[in-house]
């Protein structure tokens, strides 16, 4: 609630998410029985239960979801769904402080009975982050209590010298936490860091399985393996458990991890996982385009992972990755205009993939709603006497410092379009502190410049190998602070190994990743298409939808295809197709494909060199 964006960019996806996508997703939940579910649960309706066993989490996901918009943008009409949800599932809670509904009523027996596979432990994570959520942005307290009850019923059987217990889908540890910071009730933290050491022990407590995560101690595993999601949700919540009990063990493993994905594992928009079989991280640069998975929570994921990193050290590389990861793997995962999802992003397509309304397994709509939801969070950290600016977007801010003054300021930028971005200091207590802003990954750091009050500053980077520009002072209302980010076109290539990319390159500007989408080619296959090596590219404006964007117009050569017509192969150097003539060409953001009309896209574009 201490940010709100006013730009043209974030601001219509959070309203768009506000008025269109949280009243659809509740609709989709109820038509699909998921609330429904909490009402036979509790005898207020009668029937069977609906869907797949873990459904609960969707309610709760959307729950959050709608909290976190109610921080920034109060609603009667949202509050009181949402009050009506909540007393739906505070009714079904057991007096035990158990709920799940999948195991209420004819399945009470078979309660942790499975706790590799039925997510119910998992469950009850989303529920506590929901409640954490709901108690920050409202300051109500029902559904806390529910969530309590039921963190203090799962101490009772997984607490200390009882049974032990970890979830094979985590998300628990990093709910339990939340609950710890809120309460300060130390069974909550406690409990998540038991969850976290029962991996990987002797006997195993998941079957031993790399899929789950379970195969070493986390303080062993160096590899990102396994179910992605997973894998990165446990990695939120080690973070968690780092910031709280400073393991030095924990962070040593999530250090090694992290660099294991930013360098063997992670696709050039921040995607993760490659594989569709069990939704996985595949092999060291098993990276390929068109059958990528790079499925949308995994990007949610690894964005909340490379926050708790971020807090943790106050390196810039970690928000680095959480910027690139917002706007290219999770952005792609909603439609313009907030109706449909990709569960799935792959970096090139003939056509075919498209984005639905609802899934069976409804993970990533209401995952990204909540992640939209709580973006204005995201953009500004303290710490003793500094202020970090990590996200830049028109916005205001009025930020605690931790002496308990304030400071109140407003950004006016066209970012991500542009990398002009102003500071204006508004509000400001009588006293010395630094302000941090980051200088992303792809800017020339020695062509950024910085300026305060129109006066060139020489302070230098902050931070152990940093790239955040901390400039201190004593500041007065009406100071302006001004960082200037050339945004060229660059061209990127990657590491030889990803051998599906060899001869080929992605196009960036600015922290977007662009592809060729076949709407801004007609009569040519983009897929016929590669980039001459001296070819260069204009920024123009376009509209996709209701957004305008900022797209890459040049010139490429297209390839004939007569000289392959009953050829799979041919002598190399002989007839190749390349020669028959240039096309225009256009290159829009990654995030705004599969907008249009269906037809094919590529990320990665091939070079043509002359032979």
């Amino acid at each position: 609630a201490a940010v709100r964006l006013v730009d043209t960019f974030w601001s219509p996806r959070l309203r768009t998410n506000r008025e269109v996508t949280i009243p659809a997703q509740l609709a989709h939940c109820e038509k699909t029985g998921r609330i429904d579910n909490f009402r036979i649960a509790s005898g207020r309706a009668t029937g069977e239960f609906q869907g797949i066993y873990f459904n609960d989490s969707d309610v709760y996901k959307w729950v959050e979801a709608a909290s976190w918009s109610l921080a920034t943008d109060p609603d009667a009409r949202l509050e009181s769904d949402l009050d009506e949800v909540i007393d739906q599932i505070a009714a079904a809670q057991s007096d035990d402080g158990y709920l799940n509904t999948y195991f209420m009523g004819e399945r009470e027996a078979q309660r942790f009975t499975n706790i590799k596979d039925m997510h119910e432990i998992y469950c009850a994570g989303h529920l506590f982050q929901a409640a954490a959520a709901h108690h920050r942005a409202t300051g109500k307290s029902k559904l806390l209590g529910v969530a309590c009850r039921l963190a203090d019923h799962l101490d009772d059987v997984f607490g200390p010298g009882k049974r032990s217990g970890a979830c094979g889908h985590a998300e628990a540890e990093m709910g339990l936490v939340e609950l710890y910071r809120i309460t300060r009730d130390d069974r909550y933290l406690s409990l998540a860091h038991l969850m976290i050491s029962a991996r990987g022990v002797a006997p195993p407590l998941l079957g031993g399985s790399p899929y789950h995560q379970d195969h070493q101690p986390v303080t062993k595993q160096t590899e990102m393996i396994g179910h992605a999601v997973r894998h990165l949700y446990l990695c939120c919540g080690a973070a968690d458990a780092v910031s709280e009990t400073g393991d030095r063990g924990l962070m040593h493993a999530l250090d090694g991890l992290w660099r294991n994905f930013t360098q063997k594992k992670m696709y050039i928009t921040g995607g993760a996982g490659s594989r569709w079989e069990g939704e996985a991280f595949g092999a060291d640069y098993e990276l390929p385009n068109e059958r990528a998975y790079a499925e949308t929570c995994a990007a949610i994921g690894s964005v909340m992972w490379n926050w708790r990193m971020l807090h943790i050290t106050g390196l810039p590389q970690f928000a680095d990755v959480m910027e690139m990861t917002l706007y290219n793997a999770v952005l792609p995962g909603i439609s313009l205009d907030g109706t449909r999802y990709f569960y799935q992003n792959p970096l090139a397509d003939r056509g075919a993939h498209r984005r639905e309304a609802w899934f069976g397994c409804a993970c990533c709509p209401p995952n990204i709603a909540r992640m939209l939801s709580s973006l204005p969070g995201y953009f500004y950290s303290t710490s003793a006497d500094e202020v970090y600016c990590h996200l830049y977007a028109a916005s205001t801010a009025t930020i605690s410092l931790p002496n308990g003054k304030s400071v109140t300021l407003r950004q006016e930028t066209d970012y991500p379009w542009s990398g002009d971005i102003v500071i204006h200091i508004d509000a400001v207590p009588d006293e010395e502190f630094a302000l941090c802003l980051r200088i992303p990954f792809w800017a020339n750091e020695s062509e950024a410049g910085l300026t305060v009050n129109g006066v060139d500053s020489t302070d230098r980077l902050q931070g152990e190998a940093g790239r955040y520009r901390a400039v201190r002072g004593r500041w007065k209302a009406g100071d302006i602070v001004r960082l200037l980010l050339p945004m060229p076109v660059e061209w990127i290539q990657s590491h030889p190994h990803v051998l599906e990319n060899l001869g080929r390159v992605a196009l960036q500007r600015g922290p977007l990743v662009y592809c060729m989408e076949q709407a801004d080619h007609a009569g040519c296959d983009v897929w016929n298409i590669s980039l001459p090596e001296d070819s260069d590219f204009a920024v123009e404006p376009r509209r996709i939808g209701d957004l305008d964007v900022i797209a890459l117009c040049g010139r490429g050569r297209v390839h004939g295809m007569d000289d392959w017509r009953e050829r799979l192969y041919q002598t190399y150097g002989g007839p190749d197709g390349i020669g028959h003539g240039e096309t225009p060409i256009t290159a829009i953001p990654y995030f705004a494909w599969a907008n249009r009309e269906a037809g094919a896209m590529l990320v990665w574009l091939p070079v043509a060199t002359d032979a």
